[in-house]
Order: C-alpha cells, then structure tokens, then sequence
C-alpha cells in the first residue's frame, strides 16, 4: 500500500495533484469528474448487476512523447499491471477473466457499454473507464487517432466473450476477487467505496 505522501509526490513527478481526493492535470482548467452507473444484464451481455462502470473524466494530461506511458505508470503505481496498447473491438464483447480498466490517451470515440442499446458513452484523451467483469463494450466510432492502454489487477487477464457465458465463465464472473485499489486513486478511490456487495 502507498503512502499518502508517496502519492502526492508520484503525481507531481506526472505533473499532477490531489486535490480535495480529486486526481487532476495539474495545470487543467477542469478537475475530474467521475460517473458511475449499474449495467443489467442485456440479451447475452451478463454485465455485472452489482458493480457499478466508473468513468473518471479529464483524468489525466495528455502530453509528451509517449502520453500512454502516463496512464501505464499510474495504473501500475496502483497495482493495476498495463498489459497492451490498442483500441477497443468494433463489436460487442465482454470479459469474463478479469476486471478492466481502460486509459484513453489518444483521440476520441463513442462507446456503447452493455451490449446492443444500452449506454453510449463519450470518452476522450484523458478519461478512464473502470469496467467490471462482464460489461459489455463496443466501439461504436472513434477518431483516427483513438489510442487506449489496457490494465487488470495483479493475477487476472481478459478474454474475449462474444455470446452468453458457459458455466464456467459464468463461474468466474461470480469469483473474480476484488481489486485491493482503484486504478486511479489507489485505496482512497471509488471502487474501496462502490465495489462491495
């Protein structure tokens, strides 16, 4: 677990600042705002009925010469291991091996979460979407420049699952451990609040 101060001086080493439990760019005009919304099960989609989807907004700067790296660090500062750089798949799947955090570095795209009709969501350069296991996502459309790390707690992974979950998958939806810290905000962030049942 890191200290407060160990923090604090993490993110101003990103150029960043804890503000009032915020992380912000500490030079942005608008701290984060985070949302957070329950996702029911959709035809195939289990989605997860008891954890909430949380999107941090204007999370991070975007800036430098590798603007993904800002994202990796901080995900793996709050033991949230970066496992790939990409995008997010035009069709509908979701995850049935580990709880997904998403950090969007490059660009602009319109997400539909949840499966066919559900929420669609704006994200852009900046922002994070913390998904829990089982959420359906998309990329409905995006910008040429649309760039996304990839990060899941300490011994999960991710799948990809494009119809109902078998008994097994459906198994491990409703075994996965919690995360010991939001991805974000490490053990003072929304999923220590949100994550519970």
């Amino acid at each position: 677990m890191m200290e407060r101060r160990s923090f604090n001086s993490m993110l101003t080493g990103l150029g960043l600042s804890l503000g009032g439990g915020r992380i912000r760019a500490a030079a942005a005009a608008t701290p984060v705002r985070i949302e957070s919304f329950i996702l029911r099960a959709n035809d195939w989609v289990p989605n997860n009925p008891k954890l909430p989807v949380i999107v941090y907004r204007n999370a991070l700067p975007i800036s430098g010469d590798d603007p993904a790296a800002i994202f990796e660090s901080l995900f793996q500062r709050n033991d949230w291991p970066p496992q790939w750089r990409n995008g997010v798949y035009p069709f509908h799947h979701y995850h049935t091996m580990g709880h997904e955090v998403l950090g969007f570095y490059g660009g602009h795209a319109r997400l539909m979460l949840g499966g066919a009709g559900a929420r669609d969501v704006e994200v852009r350069a900046g922002d994070i979407a913390l998904l829990p296991a089982g959420t359906g996502h998309m990329n409905m459309d995006s910008s040429p420049d649309f760039a996304v790390v990839g990060a899941y707690p300490p011994g999960q992974d991710f799948d990809i699952v494009r119809q109902a979950p078998n008994g097994p998958q459906r198994a491990r939806l409703a075994s996965l451990p919690f995360p010991a810290s939001d991805p974000v905000m490490g053990t003072r962030g929304p999923t220590t609040r949100e994550w519970r049942y």
